[in-house]
């Protein structure tokens, strides 16, 4: 550049350069000297336009910086220059020649120690308070059993295993797992964009929304869980319509998320056992309630019915209780004969006092009275009866005009096809129980004919009688004097006089191998 102000000709002027030229060489000197840098300092004035551009100062005890990152490079950023922060900015040294002064494009930025972060958390603990987000009110209470529970972690982790893990040990659910970036900088954007997702699910959906959300993640150390300290998740947490359970780190661990969620948890695993209740230790107390239940429907029972014994004990006994009104109709019964007949005299007495007091003209003037109002009621009573009759008629007329006999017809014609269909399946119905019974009939006939005494008969066995009476050993055969032997196809006489008729077998009903149906069931011996 030294060699721009330089003299051509020794002797000559200086040459003349364009505001735009000089600014523009002193935008190549300054890139050129110095290429990429790293500054450290502490934030000023943070301004972020209408673009998305962010314009802010890094400054020391002494000089100010300005710094420029552009609205592509800001999404990349892991921390967010905010004022009063000391940060670690690194980029590359720029001027801009509109204004003739220079600044650092910076596309990374960095707090510069961890007690800068801790001031920074501390800052946004006290605004995020002060506005109300930590106020247990508006904490929402946990569902005891969910039916969806939504988790927001990484899929690859441990902590998701841990998750399912325990869900199925203690209650088993269905889990969407929602995977985001647990660390670095895009940790806070898709922890957010996942938090308002499942809050955006319609109820009852293609994909159902979830009934609570874990935000978990593992331990690590405070730049590896920066994201969660993040105010755009804290916000998004405090929204979530969804309760929320925040376990993010080990117990020692404390983010903005922690505060602002519904519920912490100190562990991922924690975090499963708040979600569900233990499935035995529900169904035990669900067993104890029952028999808790039980036992005190039976203790109320025995209870009333001993205070009905009590209570019966103070009533008297029906018998006592008739015991009154049956004296006083014994009296009433007694006194019946005497009233009767005292009540009869008295009304002849009055008959025969009134019956001095008639007359024959008297009876003929009331008989003429009578009639003349007959005949006067006759004579209204005829146009009445036609007025009666001709608003009957009409009445008649009309609803005999409202009658359709088409509709008449199509609803005889329904209810018979109707009755024609109930009478089928009446009759398939006893057709089917008559098959029914008499395969049942033919079945038990089968069994009687098979533990009948005459089916022992046709295996050569025979019962031996004398007359009506059965003989059952050679003692009794001796003093018999007529004896008779049934076989299977008849009766013989010992004499060797056969009977006056030998009851052949009957024909048994049709079988697989027919034989003879023995005769009338009887006892007897078989031999």
């Amino acid at each position: 550049m030294s060699d721009l102000f330089d003299d051509p000709v020794p002797g000559q002027n200086m040459p003349e350069f364009t505001v735009s030229e000089l600014s523009g060489e002193v935008k190549r000197t300054l890139e050129g000297s110095f290429g990429r840098v790293r500054v450290r300092g502490e934030v000023g004035r943070v301004f972020k336009a209408r673009s998305g551009h962010l314009y802010y100062d890094i400054k020391d005890d002494r000089n100010v910086l300005a710094c420029t990152t552009w609205k592509g490079q800001v999404a990349n950023l892991s921390v967010v220059p905010e004022e009063g922060l000391e940060v670690v900015v690194t980029g590359r040294l720029t001027a801009f020649g509109a204004q003739s002064k220079y600044n650092l494009n910076a596309d990374e930025v960095a707090v510069a120690g961890q007690g800068a972060l801790m001031a920074l958390l501390e800052k946004r603990k006290k605004q995020l308070e002060a506005e109300g987000l930590f106020d247990v009110a508006r904490k929402q209470r946990l569902p005891y059993l969910p039916q969806i529970v939504g988790v927001i972690t990484s899929p690859s982790g441990a902590v998701i295993r841990d998750i399912l893990h325990r869900l199925r040990d203690r209650f088993p659910r269905k889990v969407l797992v929602w995977p985001v970036a647990v660390q670095g900088a895009n940790c806070a954007p898709e922890v957010t964009r996942a938090i308002e997702g499942f809050n955006a699910f319609t109820p009852g959906g293609a994909l159902p929304r979830p009934d609570l959300i874990i935000v978990a993640r593992g331990g690590g150390s405070i730049e590896d869980l920066w994201g969660f300290n993040e105010e755009i998740v804290a916000r998004a947490a405090a929204a979530s319509g969804i309760p929320l359970i925040s376990a993010v780190g080990h117990e020692t661990d404390t983010t903005l998320i922690d505060f602002v969620s519904d519920q912490r948890a100190p562990t991922p695993t924690a975090a499963a056992e708040l979600a569900v209740p233990v499935r035995l230790e529900l169904l035990a107390w669900t067993e104890s309630m029952g028999a808790r239940l039980t036992r005190g429907v039976g203790q109320a029972v025995q209870m009333r019915q001993q205070r009905l014994a009590d209570l019966s004990r103070a009533l008297p006994r029906p018998d006592s209780l008739l015991d009154t009104p049956r004296q006083r109709f014994d009296q009433v019964a007694e006194r019946l004969p005497n009233a009767l007949v005292r009540g009869v005299q008295a009304r002849r007495l009055a008959l025969a006092e009134n019956s001095a007091a008639l007359r024959p003209s008297r009876l003929q003037d009331r008989v003429k009275a009578e009639r003349k109002r007959f005949e006067e009621r006759q004579i209204r009573l005829e146009p009445a009866l036609l007025r009666g009759l001709s608003t009957r008629r009409d009445r008649l007329v009309l609803q005999a005009s409202r009658l359709q006999p088409a509709r008449l017809e199509q609803d005889v014609l329904r209810k018979r096809e109707s009755l024609t269909q109930l009478v089928q399946r009446f009759a398939r119905a006893g057709e089917s129980r008559i098959s029914t019974l008499r395969q049942q009939l033919e079945s038990i006939d089968r069994q009687r004919e098979i533990l009948s005494y005459r089916a022992t008969l046709e295996r050569g066995y025979a019962v031996v009688r004398d007359g009506t009476e059965v003989v059952t050993t050679a003692a009794r055969a001796q003093q018999a004097k007529a004896i008779q032997i049934e076989f299977a196809d008849g009766t013989l006489d010992l004499a060797g006089e056969p009977a006056a008729s030998v009851a052949p077998a009957d024909k048994p009903a049709p079988k697989p191998k027919p034989k003879q149906k023995p005769g009338p069931e009887g006892q007897g011996s078989l031999f």
